[in-house]
């Protein structure tokens, strides 16, 4: 029996699997949603240093799958790390609301908290994040058509959690008083336990190879010493206090980010080409993974905008007050999610639908890039002319969240589903991180160009780029990714031929 499940529908794993990454996206993009907010709002940063460490958080959150790829592939398996990850970023959250409740009587300690909560999401993601992505596409025989799809439906559960996190952290904590962002933090931190206890109770049973064998054990040639719990603990332990003074010393002392993400590409990069078990035409197909997660990151540093940019847009340049409801802003953070959630089934009736005229995945791609700078024209044109300190309507931030959606439905599950099928097994989860990786260096470029928002008539400038109004700030995105989704356009034959498909 090589095929156990039926070719019609899909396995239970898979819902499992959903499931799980729902309530930890709950948690993520909850916490998210509030995250610049509470530091501008209640911990009183200016908005130049919050989308800086927006930036460097997010994109440590991004990197730490590298670590946590390896360990998984090398020592510890998929599920051991997932729940470890889940249990530190609970933890993480618990600690963001014990300094949400301390910061007005002692500045101290709750900056101690602050930097120490997010030092365990980073560290938490990095177990989760790689590992949970690389299992959806191996409860499938190599070459199911199915494969596509089910990435489609695992990234709906991504959105879904995506969409109810920052509706409900928005509700309970971005209330126009700084002192209930607290209990954001708490709602997150509840959901991320859900997600672990999910896990915990449902992986060996459903989320299982076509044959049956439960997925994401520890691997056969792993030491016993590191399947040791104080080992593990320790290690834990470790990894978060490195995360914690990586985070401040890129935030407070120097900004080293960007040297660290280089020299990471090329460690990598120089492990998988120096391979020798790899053959030529595994290390080509590699070769397209690094490529498409190169134009990623325009992709990404201007769809990450919505967590910091588009943010303080939304709270000082759109008009919330409808007159029976007064939005919180960062409840707009749960629009993307909602439209993945509404044409997510679209796109995976389309490309199936498409059959044998279906574009290839990097085609598809540069597609996603050309809707999201459509997306930044429009709202472009909805602040042309218009005065600093004058609101618009949010049919602007609204049709720019569709077409965003859109853009990453053509994106970001088919990269998902294109690293799952390039990369070589023993290399599943690096691989997953690399892709991830692209994100890390595209949200810390997301904080550096959220820096140069120009509020207040101020002149701000990007390569030589001038901005004066808001008007000038999305332009800049409709020019990077416009130009990178022709690039990618010309390029995308050369890496069909690549890919050996």
């Amino acid at each position: 029996m090589n095929q156990p499940f039926p070719q019609k529908g899909h396995p239970k794993g898979l819902y499992v699997l959903f499931a799980t990454e729902m309530w930890e996206r709950f948690n993520y993009y909850g916490m998210r949603a509030i995250l610049v907010l509470f530091m501008t709002k209640a911990l009183l940063f200016d908005k130049v240093f919050a989308s800086n460490l927006y930036g460097s958080y997010t994109s440590l959150v991004y990197l730490t799958p590298l670590v946590g790829g390896y360990i998984a592939d090398r020592y510890w398996g998929n599920k051991r790390s997932i729940i470890a990850g889940g249990i530190l970023m609970a933890i993480g959250e618990f600690l963001l609301f014990f300094c949400g409740s301390l910061y007005q009587t002692s500045e101290q300690l709750s900056s101690l908290l602050f930097f120490s909560g997010l030092g365990f999401m980073i560290a938490g993601n990095g177990f989760f994040k790689p590992n949970i992505s690389s299992l959806v596409g191996q409860i499938y025989p190599k070459g199911d058509r199915r494969i596509d799809s089910a990435y489609t439906i695992f990234y709906m559960g991504i959105n879904v959690g995506g969409a109810i996190g920052p509706l409900v952290c928005g509700i309970v904590g971005d209330t126009g008083n700084p002192a209930d962002f607290k209990w954001a933090f708490l709602v997150a931190g509840i959901g991320m336990l859900i997600s672990v206890v999910i896990q915990k109770l449902y992986h060996n049973k459903y989320v299982v190879t076509p044959e049956g064998t439960p997925l994401g054990q520890v691997p056969d040639d792993a030491p016993k010493k590191f399947s040791n719990p104080v080992l593990i603990g320790t290690g834990l332990a470790l990894m978060s206090v490195l995360m914690i003074g990586l985070l401040y010393v890129d935030a407070k002392v120097f900004s080293f980010l960007t040297y660290l993400l280089i020299a990471a590409v090329i460690f990598i990069a120089f492990i998988l080409f120096s391979d020798k078990t790899l053959s030529k035409f595994e290390k080509s197909r590699i070769g397209v993974i690094f490529i498409v997660a190169f134009f990623v990151i325009f992709f990404w540093s201007a769809f990450e905008q919505a967590g910091a940019s588009l943010t303080f847009f939304a709270e000082e340049q759109t008009q919330r007050d409808l007159g029976f409801v007064n939005i919180p802003a960062s409840i707009f953070q749960s629009l993307n999610s909602i439209f993945v959630i509404a044409f997510a089934p679209v796109f995976a009736w389309l490309w199936l639908k498409l059959g044998k005229r279906e574009p290839s995945s990097p085609t598809k791609m540069a597609m996603g890039l050309f809707l999201l700078a459509v997306g930044y024209l429009w709202i472009a044109f909805g602040v042309k002319d218009v005065q600093p300190g004058i609101k618009v309507s949010i049919i602007w931030l609204t049709g720019m969240y569709a077409l965003h959606t859109w853009g990453e439905l053509c994106l970001s599950p088919i990269g998902l589903s294109l690293v799952n099928k390039l990369a070589p097994l023993k290399f599943a989860s690096l691989l997953m991180a690399v892709w991830f990786l692209a994100n890390a260096a595209a949200n810390k470029l997301a904080g550096v160009l959220s820096a140069l928002y120009p509020e207040n008539g101020k002149t701000t400038s990007f390569i030589g780029y001038q901005m004066n109004n808001m008007y000038d700030f999305f332009m800049l995105f409709v020019f990077m990714a416009g130009i990178a989704s022709i690039i990618l356009f010309f390029l995308s034959k050369k890496l069909q031929k690549m890919m050996h498909s």
